[in-house]
């Protein structure tokens, strides 16, 4: 599109692959923004010491199976992405904003549509090629969202991540946000980055 740098910004698994280019290639990224997702190194680090979030990570290994998570998720008209989306435990907008039927439809027209399913799957089937890194370093100014009541990830993970920051790094924490923070939450959420984009962050950590 004409451009060779850019502001990055990724949520959950999309938050692990803003990480990776910012640490594989941080000449193309002048400011790392990610909501929960800890930097990639942490993650690896603190699941194979905390059996908790091994057993919240757990579908990861359900997901290396060949077709049939994909077509668990099918069952009885999406079943399980509508409790994902929706419940107590997992689902967008617990304390702030919830999905309308309208929006739980359109999220599940397009996962019915042939091999929608499978590509995101397919991420989590190679993850671990990725992983551990060889490189640790970001370099860049980076901002840390974070929904304290995350049903998949441990909040500590949040603070362990400032140690891999080497410029400024700010961590935000929501005490009343889910794992769906940009939905939960998003005008809070749409503030606390564009006061992160107009700031001159030429300070070294704070």
């Amino acid at each position: 599109v004409g451009y060779n740098k850019c502001v990055l910004i990724g949520h959950d698994w999309g938050g692990m692959i803003a990480w990776l280019v910012a640490v594989c290639y941080p000449e193309m990224v002048t400011k790392l923004i990610v909501v929960n997702f800890p930097h990639p190194s942490v993650f690896t680090e603190y699941i194979l010491r905390h059996p908790s979030q091994l057993i919240k990570s757990g579908y990861y290994f359900f997901f290396q199976m060949p077709w049939f998570p994909e077509f668990m998720f099918t069952v009885n008209d999406f079943k399980v992405l509508r409790s994902l989306f929706t419940s107590q435990a997992t689902g967008i907008g617990r304390k702030g904003c919830r999905l309308t039927a309208e929006d739980i439809e359109a999220y599940l027209y397009i996962f019915s549509q042939p091999g929608a399913l499978t590509g995101p799957i397919n991420h989590y089937r190679n993850i671990f090629s990725c992983l551990p890194l060889q490189h640790h370093e970001v370099v860049m100014p980076t901002l840390l969202l974070w929904g304290e009541r995350d049903a998949f990830m441990e909040v500590e993970m949040a603070e362990i991540t400032r140690i891999y920051v080497k410029n400024h790094f700010r961590l935000t924490i929501l005490s009343e946000a889910s794992h769906w923070l940009q939905q939960d939450q998003p005008d809070i959420v749409n503030k606390l980055i564009w006061t992160f984009l107009k700031e001159e962050t030429t300070r070294k950590r704070e």
